[in-house]
């Protein structure tokens, strides 16, 4: 039988209390800096798969231990050409070509990756009027380790076209190095009403590799 005089006392709630939100607040720094972030969309680049003020969750892990895929919504720190901040500044925009693949505009008004054209049944459209794959014929191989990413709002979008052209079609200008991938974008979270998962559409599934 246990004397109740020399029993030790309990550790109460109230004393528990800073270690336990100490911890939660590690674990959640340590998710963010390494696992989850959270982003928002300032821009109408990748309209209307993604609209001004969305809120999507970035997997930061997954590009350690694979490459980025076609069709993905990437976030990436873009070159200062791209932003004009030499700070650095988080772009999103969706892989269309991956490194050796020959990316060409256009085929039947559609881009052609490896010599399979490519619907985009996500490409910006409003009152009847869709934009065009790209808005002048180009014949590009993506360089190994390296990204050709484009926004689905085409005639709205800072992308590897627009730079391709402004750099007077330099590649690595106009592509994104594997390594600046914060993540991939897999969920809009916010609005509620806008909840959706950001799947590969299936159009991808028939690219050859080059």
């Amino acid at each position: 039988m246990i004397d109740e005089q020399t029993e030790k006392p309990r550790s109460s709630f109230w004393k528990e209390l800073p270690i336990l939100l100490g911890v939660a607040i590690l674990v959640a720094v340590l998710v963010r800096a390494f696992v989850l972030q959270t982003f928002f969309i300032p821009s109408p680049s990748m309209e209307n798969t993604l609209k001004i003020d969305d809120r999507v969750l970035v997997n930061k892990l997954v590009y350690d231990f694979r490459s980025p895929h076609r069709g993905e919504v990437v976030v990436f720190k873009a070159p200062t050409e791209w932003s004009g901040n030499p700070e650095g500044e988080d772009f999103i925009k969706r892989v269309i070509g991956v490194g050796g693949d020959h990316v060409v505009c256009c085929d039947d008004d559609k881009l052609v990756i490896n010599g399979k054209p490519l619907d985009e049944p996500y490409i910006y459209s409003a009152d009847g009027q869709r934009d065009k794959p790209a808005d002048q014929e180009f014949d590009i191989t993506v360089p190994a380790g390296r990204l050709w990413v484009m926004g689905d709002h085409r005639s709205a979008s800072g992308d590897s076209l627009e730079h391709w052209q402004q750099s007077g079609r330099n590649i690595d200008s106009a592509t994104i190095p594997e390594d600046q991938v914060v993540g991939r974008a897999f969920t809009v979270f916010w609005p509620v009403d806008r909840a959706t998962w950001l799947t590969v559409p299936k159009q991808f599934d028939g690219i050859p590799n080059p």
